[in-house]
């Protein structure tokens, strides 16, 4: 046993892959623990019976938002005491979701044509904000920017409004999960087809410069890449990105702080802060949602 953990320093030090790093907590790290809560439940599933499940969301009264892909429902709303029910189908399969400043879900629709859409909740109508783009997932600021990872392109494309898109970042390895720092002054992609989380310094125009290979995701053995995928991020700065390992944490200064294993053998797709005070990281598995409590608390976004 002592053998094997000091193989596994040794692999973590050397960016070697032998072992997978699982809730290793190394000097300076900030530790698992500081986000766990002792005892820790573990994940526990709150939806089932799917197909395949993507675009985690929340807002903040703490409802999970998340699309069957497998299934082509469209929104489906599962509140903190478990409760589902259908928010919409006129869009009816969605790979990346968020809530923008003025209440209407972004989504990445994955129809025919692939394209971003505005819906509104409440009257169902759907403004494209993006045509001819093939989108994967996307994130949006307070300002009202959407930026949308285009996974086949390798590049994130800037929408402030219908009609009005930009390329604001190239060259990254099939990117997936994007996710905004708290103060939202940074912006995070994770490589789907790499190892690498690159950050970007958010400008005031909403387009990004400072380009850096920040997060360096945990491979494990027989894979060439990583698989990061969805990401979200908590009030202290921490990142979370799904990925082949499972859930890998790293602090707000990019060190890895330990891998959570996933809740099933089954892809862990998207991930997402809700529940009662946003304190429950839930996750799409595949045909599953699941969550875990937390110490911490996701960023507050709009109802």
């Amino acid at each position: 046993m002592q053998s094997r953990l000091f193989l596994a320093v040794i692999a973590l030090i050397s960016g070697l892959t032998a072992f997978p790093v699982v809730a290793q907590n190394f000097p300076g790290d900030m530790a698992l623990s500081k986000i766990l809560p002792d005892p820790d439940p573990g994940w526990e599933e709150v939806a089932s019976g799917l197909k395949f499940t993507d675009a985690a969301c929340s807002d903040a009264d703490g409802n999970f938002y998340f699309c069957d892909l497998g299934a082509g429902t469209g929104i489906t709303k599962l509140t903190p005491d478990g409760r589902l029910s259908t928010v919409t189908k006129v869009v009816p399969k969605i790979s990346g979701l968020k809530i923008a400043p003025d209440g209407r879900f972004i989504a990445a629709d994955q129809g025919a044509p692939k394209r971003i859409v505005a819906i509104d909740p409440k009257t169902e109508a759907v403004e494209v904000l993006a045509e001819n783009i093939q989108p994967n997932d996307l994130v949006v600021s307070r300002k009202g920017f959407v930026y949308v990872t285009v996974t086949g392109a390798g590049e994130v494309v800037l929408i402030k409004g219908p009609g009005k898109s930009q390329v604001v970042a190239k060259g990254i390895k099939g990117p997936n999960g994007i996710t905004l720092s708290p103060d939202e002054g940074t912006l995070a992609v994770s490589e789907y087809s790499g190892t690498n989380v690159w950050a970007y310094r958010v400008k005031s125009d909403g387009t990004l410069d400072a380009a850096e290979p920040y997060m360096t995701l945990r491979r494990i053995p027989g894979k060439d890449d990583a698989g990061g995928d969805g990401s979200t991020v908590d009030e202290e700065g921490r990142y979370y990105v799904t990925s082949h390992a499972g859930i890998q944490m790293f602090d707000e200064t990019g060190r890895i702080s330990g891998v959570l294993l996933r809740p099933q053998a089954k892809a862990t797709v998207s991930t997402a802060f809700a529940g009662d005070g946003l304190r429950y990281l839930y996750v799409c598995s595949s045909d599953k949602i699941y969550r875990r409590p937390t110490i911490t608390r996701g960023v507050k976004v709009a109802k």
